[in-house]
């Protein structure tokens, strides 16, 4: 992980029993069950992936319905425990204390001497794993400070040539996952302070990668996609390097394992899926498959034998919290434990665990398999949908005790329960574009508020089972008198690349998308933009219909933009609410791409003949 808490690919729309979500996004073509080795294909009004192997529509749907996961930061730096020479190391993360305090590096190396965890179970993990909900997990193979937990061929660095412990800790967990039924996954930090010439310090671990260290990173990973079963993520981190070297270490992944999800952390836009930032979350739109990182506290990932430890009940409610806000944003959630020097797991951290996982027990139905919510952000909390279900999480109470669920006047709701109580429904009631849920009415409802003390109060879930085909009516731009709308960039939705060339390469825009109330068959479209240097190509979308603009290069000048003027014509079967305008860079364009130009305004004009 990175020394300092970071800034800020989600959903993936390939499952093909979801025709009734057709009318909310772009349909994305559907992949039949005998082409599941395929890679997956985007629409072209998305990123598309870098070519060659890599992970099936299948492989992308399952890795998206697990929804949290665990992370396991573990290695020498757990046994010095965030102190060094009996003072605390406060100045960064613990599993960097190398670098943080600083250590010598032969004083550091020899805590590998000392290296003796005996009461680190996988067994154990696996089962505390499965009792907080989780569904796979990840461990550090190896973090900056180069020491090994499994077993390679490239440096005695390791856990079985180096400690008096002599086991492959990366294997003993990959079987006992595989026992337990988890998926399985590897950190691998593609910077190596113990290597030769990789050894450097550099803030914000932006060190670039030797050739020398580019070929020994690659032998481990063939390494590790070679003797420890299927991978079902690898999580690159740190370092800085070349576009070439990262289509490097992703191809090696993907020639031996070509179904393993490669986190975006392998920089240079070439991972299966996007990494926010240390403990940060989007707050933009996401359609690519995408995952958020936490630890149990910012401060630390690895073991801190200092940590402040408190209020457990609250810690449980953070995390659920979370949770909760990254699946209904389409995203997965892997939380960190941090194994003491021992092996053995903090007695604080199981409970946290075991809390959520008594959460999870009654709500999960709403968490795994599930999709982004298809509203605008709601006032009360959040919400998933399933196949036949919308799931909404009440984080506060609405003044009046009714759930004002927005635009699904054309979707089959008859009844509501809080789930878990499934045979205690209540008649739902219409208002407008809305339904109403009378909170007050549903069986086992909280007596108290939603975010109190009581965990399995916290953030209780209604139920809306749906007939048929979910129809949502998307909050809309209204148009002028005249009929004209004024479109803004800010009031578009934003889409960003994340995991450029490295940790600071900051997060850039390939789309705005706007959802407007447009009843003319026929506009006259009118971009103003502040052109490039050069001349430039962009394609806008129009409900899912494809309209290239040859944008003209010049000076800059806000006070003079230039303009670009089209017709087009609206498509009320791909989209019957709202028209839904998109501008991205000319298709197909691979993942990274920016929008070209800044875009100033759109004006759409009625009356114009399309195509």
């Amino acid at each position: 992980m990175r020394n300092t808490v970071g800034n800020k690919r989600t959903m993936l729309w390939f499952l093909m029993g979801m025709a009734w979500w057709s009318s909310s996004v772009l349909a994305a073509p559907t992949t039949p069950a005998s082409s599941a080795a395929i890679p997956a294909q985007r629409p072209l009004d998305q990123p598309q992936l870098p070519p060659g192997p890599g992970p099936s529509a299948a492989t992308i749907n399952a890795w998206q319905d697990r929804k949290f996961g665990m992370f396991i930061h573990f290695g020498l730096y757990s046994l010095a425990g965030g102190m060094w020479n009996g003072q605390r190391v406060n100045n960064g993360y613990s599993e960097q204390i190398l670098a943080n305090a600083p250590i010598p590096a032969k004083q550091y190396e020899a805590l590998a001497r000392q290296f003796d965890p005996t009461k680190f179970d996988p067994d154990a993990i696996v089962a505390l794993a499965k009792a907080a909900g989780m569904k796979f997990i990840v461990i550090t193979a190896k973090h900056h400070d180069g020491f090994n937990l499994f077993h390679t061929a490239q440096t005695p660095y390791n856990t079985v040539d180096d400690t008096p412990y002599h086991q492959d800790i990366v294997k003993q967990l990959a079987d006992a996952c595989a026992r337990g039924g988890l998926k399985f996954g590897v950190y691998y930090s593609t910077i190596d302070w113990h290597h030769p010439g990789g050894n450097t310090y550099i803030e914000g671990n932006s060190n670039p990668i030797t050739p020398g260290q580019e070929a020994f990173n690659v032998a481990q990973l063939k390494e590790l996609m070679s003797h420890y079963g299927p991978i079902t993520e690898i999580w690159f981190d740190m370092g800085k390097p070349t576009p070439a070297q990262s289509a490097h270490f992703a191809q090696t992944v993907h020639a031996l394992q070509p179904q393993t999800m490669i986190s975006g952390r392998v920089w240079n836009e070439q991972g299966d899926f996007a990494v926010m930032g240390d403990n940060a979350e989007p707050d933009v739109g996401m359609e690519l498959p995408w995952q958020s990182p936490a630890s149990m506290f910012p401060e630390t990932w690895g073991y801190r034998s200092w940590q402040a430890r408190n209020d457990v009940p609250g810690k449980i409610r953070e995390n659920i919290a979370r949770l909760v806000r990254v699946v209904s944003q389409g995203g997965n959630y892997i939380l960190n434990i941090g194994p003491e020097g021992d092996g053995s797991v903090v007695p604080y951290e199981a409970d946290v665990l075991h809390g959520i996982g008594a959460w999870l027990q009654r709500n999960g139905e709403a968490i795994y398999g599930t999709r982004k919510q298809p509203f605008a952000a709601l006032d009360f909390g959040y919400a998933t949908v399933g196949a036949h279900a919308i799931y909404v999480f009440v984080s506060k109470m609405p003044a009046d005790h009714q759930l004002h669920v927005p635009g699904l006047a054309d979707t089959a709701v008859v009844r509501a329960y809080r789930l878990g109580s499934p045979n205690a429904k209540v008649d739902i009631q219409r208002s407008g574009d809305d339904i109403v849920v009378p909170l007050d009415h549903l069986a086992n409802w909280p007596t108290k508020d939603v975010d109190g003390v009581d965990t399995d109060d916290f953030m209780p879930v209604v139920v809306l089972p749906f007939q048929g085909a979910l129809r949502v009516r998307p909050r809309m731009i209204a148009a002028t008198q005249d009929g004209r709308f004024e479109l803004k960039s800010a009031q578009a939705e934003h889409y960003l690349n994340y995991n450029g060339e490295g940790y600071e390469a900051p997060a850039t825009l390939y789309k705005l998308s706007w959802k407007f109330d447009a009843r003319a068959a026929d506009y006259t479209v009118t971009v103003r933009y502040t052109p490039s240097a050069e001349n430039a190509r962009m394609d806008m979308w129009i409900d899912g219909h494809r309209y290239p603009l040859n944008l003209a290069g010049g000076k800059a000048n806000n006070d003079d933009p230039a303009i670009q003027t089209v017709h087009v014509h609206r498509d009320r079967t791909a989209h019957p609410y709202a028209m839904q305008m998109e501008l991205t860079p000319s298709s197909p364009y691979r993942q990274g791409a920016a929008l070209p130009v800044t875009v100033q305004s759109v004006t759409l004009s009625p009356g114009a003949k399309g195509r």
